[in-house]
C-alpha cells in the first residue's frame, strides 16, 4: 500500500445494528485517512435492524496503510457494535476445493481462475476418489486423496481440518463432493464453506433427479450454491441459476444442462465471495452486488 496507487485497494466490510450516522461516520474517517471510495453499497435489513456496508477505495493522499486502518478503525467501529474486517483488494482468497468424480463443476473454477475471473488462490483439491486426480496434476495443484467410509468418517474430517489450517485455507468449496459433512465440521467454518446442488420445483431428492425431472415433465433446470450448514441442502442461500426446458428435452440433455447451471451459479458465489460481497443474515444472505 505504501505508493498509494490505484493498484493497492482495500476492501472494507461492515455489518452492526443499524441506527443514524453510521455510513457518514465511516466514510468521515475513511476521508480523513486521505481515501478515495470507488465503491460503496450498503443495505439496511428492516426486518432484522441491521446494516450492511461494503467500501472499497485506495489511499490518494497521506500515508495510511491497511495496517494502520485496522489498527485506527475500532475506536469507530467499537462504539457502533460493529462486525468488520478489511482486507487487500488484490490479495487472493486461499480455497480449497473438494470433489467427487464429477468434473464439470471444479473445471469451470480452473478455467475461470486461468482467465483472472475469480481471486483465489487453489491450495489443494481434495477428493474421496482418484478419478480426478490427472486433471488437478496437469495443473500444478496438489491433489489430495481422501477416502471415506463409515469406519474412517471422523478420522478423515480430522485430516481434513489440518489440511485447512496447515494452507492457510479461508474458503473451502465443494464442487460436487458427494459426502455429507459432519454437523461439527458445518459449525466449525461458518460462511467458509460453499456447496453447489440441482434445484427444482418439485424438489426431487435420491439418485438420478434429472431423470425424476423428466417424468414429471419438468419446465426448469435449476441449481443453487449456498453456505453450509447442519441443515442438509438449507443453508443461506448465495446464488441461483436457471435455464428454461420443455418436451423435448431427453433425461441426458437435462443431465447437460444442469451441468450448466451448476457450474454457472458455483462459480458467482464463489466469485461473490471471493470479492467479499456476501454477507450472513441470519439464515439467509445479503449480497452486496454493486
Amino acid at each position: 500500500m505504501s505508493d498509494n496507487t490505484l493498484t493497492d485497494e482495500i476492501i472494507l466490510r461492515a455489518s452492526c445494528p443499524a441506527g443514524s450516522g453510521i455510513v457518514a461516520s465511516i466514510t468521515s474517517f475513511l476521508a480523513e485517512q486521505g481515501a478515495y471510495l470507488s465503491d460503496l453499497s450498503h443495505f439496511d435489513d428492516r426486518d432484522n435492524k441491521r446494516l450492511f456496508l461494503r467500501t472499497r477505495f485506495h489511499i490518494e493522499t497521506g500515508e495510511a496503510t491497511l495496517t494502520t486502518l485496522c489498527r485506527d478503525f475500532p475506536v469507530l467501529a467499537d462504539g457502533f457494535g460493529m462486525e468488520w474486517a478489511m482486507y487487500s483488494a488484490q490479495a487472493p482468497t486461499r480455497t480449497l476445493i473438494m470433489v467427487s468424480q464429477y468434473d464439470h463443476c471444479l473445471d469451470d473454477l480452473l478455467f475461470r481462475l486461468h482467465k483472472g475471473e475469480i481471486n483465489m488462490e487453489v491450495m489443494a483439491v481434495v477428493s474421496n476418489h482418484q478419478t480426478l486426480r490427472p486433471m488437478v496434476e496437469r495443473e500444478g495443484i496438489r491433489f489430495i486423496h481422501l477416502p471415506v467410509s463409515k469406519e474412517n468418517k471422523a478420522l478423515q474430517e480430522k485430516t481434513l481440518i489440518d489440511i485447512v489450517e496447515d494452507t492457510g485455507t479461508e474458503l473451502v468449496v465443494l464442487a460436487r463432493y458427494m459426502q455429507i459433512l459432519s454437523d461439527d465440521l458445518c459449525s466449525r467454518w461458518p460462511g467458509r464453506v460453499i456447496n453447489i446442488h440441482h434445484s427444482f420445483l418439485p424438489g426431487f431428492k435420491g439418485a438420478k433427479p434429472y431423470h425424476q425431472a423428466h417424468t414429471r415433465g419438468v419446465k426448469l433446470i435449476g441449481a443453487t450454491a449456498h453456505y453450509v450448514t447442519a441443515d442438509l441442502d438449507e443453508g443461506p442461500i448465495i446464488e441461483q441459476s436457471v435455464q428454461g426446458v420443455d418436451h423435448t428435452y431427453t433425461p441426458e440433455m437435462l443431465v447437460a444442462v444442469g451441468r450448466d447451471t451448476e457450474t454457472q451459479a458455483l462459480a458467482r458465489a464463489v466469485k461473490l465471495h471471493t470479492e467479499h460481497r456476501v454477507f450472513l443474515d441470519g439464515n439467509k444472505t445479503v449480497v452486496l452486488r454493486q
